[in-house]
């Protein structure tokens, strides 16, 4: 894929040894901009916080005006090694857990878990946050694998009968029945991680799933979301490289750039001009938003029938749980 420079419009992140990871999350943030307005809002309302809205303000004016470094966030998160590749999604859900509350809401969502028996009683409990969507891809066909099938098998219904058979509290007795987890609080930013790396028990050690994916512009879960911003993963687990592809809108219209530490360039091939979807190898990260006028209720569950969709069902949760 082809680009060209992008000159003093946009700037870039100056790598520290190998923290392109860092960069390329700290990128997505600086360009969500109800997160960046968050931070800049909570940041000057309460000075004397000890949150790392204050760090990532300064950071968001610096890039506003040019390239720069990312010393004092990296020191904020305890990273004392520079040299080590690390991993994007984790660095993304650590800088939220250490930001306040009202910007980190932006990207926060919450599932429980639902049980029925086959005698029509629901309980729902396990109530648990997430900062993303966890997709399996080690028991995918790499031929057919598409974000969307993710998105079902997330969400598949599990039963139990035979000798498997649930308790039921409300009969008293164990029962056929089924599970799924179920969306409690869609966030205004929904991620997903494709999960590329999985440990082999065979050589005790991790690998790379290389496999194409299917990615689409919009999800229907049932608020329509809309893709704004991936992240790449190039190489292996050792010698890999970050990189941010981001959508930004300019004069009525929307362009892709690619942001790789220092150097942002615009795509001179713009995905999804032809279809919905695109296929990738190397995406690891895919940030999506909440399209402000497709609100519904909370609360509702994904169905696993082609594109995801949703019926309303809720009853309050209880115990919690984490899901990822």
């Amino acid at each position: 894929m082809s680009r060209k420079d992008t000159a003093n419009r946009y700037h870039g992140l100056i790598k520290q040894g190998s923290t392109c990871y860092l960069n390329s999350v700290l990128q997505v943030l600086f360009m969500t901009k109800d997160f960046r307005e968050a931070v800049k809002k909570y940041s000057e309302q309460n000075p004397h916080s000890e949150f790392l809205d204050h760090d990532l303000k300064a950071l968001f004016d610096d890039l506003q005006n040019y390239t720069t470094y990312t010393f004092k966030i990296t020191k904020k998160l305890g990273i004392d090694n520079v040299n080590e590749q690390r991993d994007a999604a984790e660095y993304f859900e650590r800088i939220l857990r250490m930001t306040s509350t009202d910007a980190s809401k932006i990207f926060h969502g919450h599932l429980v878990n639902k049980t029925t028996c086959s005698k029509g009683h629901i309980q729902t409990d396990r109530d648990a946050p997430f900062w993303h969507l966890p997709l399996s891809l080690v028991d995918c066909c790499s031929k057919d694998y598409s974000v969307v099938k993710g998105i079902e098998e997330f969400f598949k219904t599990s039963d139990f009968c035979g000798e498997n058979q649930m308790y039921c509290e409300q009969c008293d007795d164990k029962v056929d029945g089924t599970m799924r987890d179920v969306i409690k609080h869609h966030p205004d930013v929904l991620c997903l991680l494709l999960k590329r790396f999985e440990f082999n028990y065979n050589y005790m050690s991790y690998f790379k799933i290389t496999c194409s994916v299917e990615v689409p512009y919009t999800l229907q879960i049932p608020e329509k979301y809309e893709l704004y911003a991936f992240l790449d993963h190039f190489g292996d687990l050792r010698g890999g490289h970050y990189s941010a592809t981001i959508k930004i809108q300019e004069d009525h219209r929307d362009r892709w750039y690619q942001f790789d530490d220092t150097r942002v360039t615009e795509l001179d091939f713009q995905p999804f001009q032809v279809d919905n979807t695109e296929k990738s190898q190397t995406t690891y990260l895919l940030f999506y938003s909440k399209k402000k006028d497709t609100a519904i209720p909370e609360s509702t569950d994904v169905s696993t029938s082609g594109l995801p969709t949703i019926s309303n069902e809720y009853d309050q949760s209880q115990d919690g749980k984490n899901k990822s």
